[in-house]
């Protein structure tokens, strides 16, 4: 399908419209399409070393650890990571600067002309993109995030020469399968024979195992190739074999940022034959990672905690962390959510640690969200008795915000799309991030 003659697409915003109308599904999993187009384009290659980063949770995070570490080495790092919060240009960083408009606009141009009759998915065009301008950034090292699950996804067109998968748990189940085995076979399939394949989680399924095992993937998993902990300095020790690190804790909140943090070292030790090993750059850069929306404050008293916990997996650790820092007063939760997920598994995971539910419909953000009705009914008892249905997530913000007190927080999750409108509701209240 070729654009209508009088509407080429032009700016960045004409061309995210354009390709949410060239593929007639949101998503197709699926290799071949987008690899005739990249031949087509050439092929080049994005850069001298790639790391694939897949798994349920804590993609985005091992991202910015790796992505800090290498930095702090002096690498010139790209790094492609989705969904975004608030502009496209997030998901496409070449030396920690979002792509601008202009470098995106021109690599969509030369998609469309290399692509003829071939439909590409909106994610497919993005990957792409980020593709052709990491290959022609002159970059030392490339961090690719998988979008869905990881056989079948775009980003699995390269060969990684390190594959992480951080965690495996239900989510995109029509996509990915009904248990941890087969989500775990799917996104073992971004591992290559023969090279490391990290596994971030020290009880992984078996069907990952089994999958890298009929790879020939050289398997490295926390817990048996690599241990960390806690230290009682204050600190964290990562380990494998004779090599030790101290290392300071990660200003990323959440207790599962040192599982995070550990695979990222992991998969530099892996590459330290190529990349060098430098225990002061990787400690610059577990201090230093950033990244918006992963337990992230905004205000004093009272607060705002961001997150994007979207799956039941993200809701537990969630709740280990409120559990983990109570407050005086209540905890008051904006939740909304897309139809694909399961909204009953996450409430149920932080109903002991929520005095009262602003539930915000996301049906005017995304084809997929589901009304706030729904969600009212999708959540059991005794939450359901403690949550007022707003018709979006704004209205849902700025009525937790009005009810809350001095010693309350409010949390707002759920969705990349509740975390976008708290970091909107945030920046409009002037909250001060802390």
């Amino acid at each position: 399908m070729s654009p209508d003659p009088g509407l080429v697409p032009v700016t960045l915003e004409d061309w995210l419209d354009y390709q949410q109308r060239v593929h007639p599904r949101a998503i197709e999993l699926g290799l071949d399409r987008v690899r005739a187009v990249w031949q087509r384009l050439g092929a080049p290659t994005p850069a001298p070393v790639v790391v694939t980063i897949g798994g349920t949770n804590g993609k985005g995070s091992t991202v910015a650890f790796l992505e800090a570490m290498l930095a702090a080495s002096g690498r010139r790092v790209g790094a492609y990571t989705s969904p975004h919060l608030l502009r496209y240009n997030e998901r496409v960083r070449v030396l920690g600067l979002d792509a601008s408009d202009a470098s995106l606009v021109d690599a969509f141009a030369r998609i469309e002309s290399a692509r003829g009759d071939i439909a590409l998915t909106y994610f497919e065009y993005g990957t792409l993109a980020a593709l052709w301008i990491f290959a022609h950034s002159a970059l030392d090292v490339v961090l690719l995030e998988v979008g869905l699950g990881g056989r079948l996804d775009a980003v699995n067109l390269i060969d990684g020469d390190v594959a992480i998968v951080t965690t495996i748990d239900l989510d995109h189940q029509d996509w990915l399968g009904d248990d941890r085995d087969s989500i775990g076979r799917e996104k073992a399939g971004i591992f290559r024979a023969g090279r490391p394949a990290i596994v971030g989680e020290s009880d992984p399924p078996g069907g990952l195992l089994d999958a890298a095992g009929r790879i020939g993937a050289d398997l490295r998993r926390a817990g048996r190739d690599f241990e960390f902990a806690r230290s009682p300095d204050g600190g964290w020790r990562w380990r494998a074999g004779d090599v030790e690190l101290d290392l300071p804790l990660p200003h990323l909140a959440a207790p599962a940022q040192l599982a995070n943090a550990a695979a990222a070292v992991a998969a530099l030790h892996a590459l330290r034959g190529r990349l060098g090993w430098s225990p002061a750059a990787i400690a610059a850069g577990v201090a230093g990672a950033r990244i918006g929306a992963r337990l992230q404050r905004f205000g004093s008293d009272p607060f705002l905690i961001v997150d994007v916990a979207h799956n039941p997996q993200a809701a537990r650790m969630l709740a280990d962390w409120l559990r983990s820092v109570p407050v005086a007063g209540r905890t008051l939760a904006v939740f909304g959510a897309l139809g694909d997920k399961d909204v009953r598994g996450i409430a149920d995971a932080l109903a002991s640690e929520i005095d009262a539910w602003f539930i915000g419909g996301l049906e005017y953000d995304s084809p997929r969200g589901l009304g706030a009705g729904a969600l009212v009914a999708s959540i059991a008892e005794p939450a359901r008795a403690r949550a007022i249905a707003h018709d979006r997530i704004d209205t849902a913000l700025a009525a937790a915000w009005a009810d809350a007190r001095s010693g309350d927080r409010v949390i707002a999750f759920g969705s990349f799309f509740v975390a976008a409108a708290a970091l909107q509701f945030a920046q409009a209240r002037r909250l001060a991030a802390s």
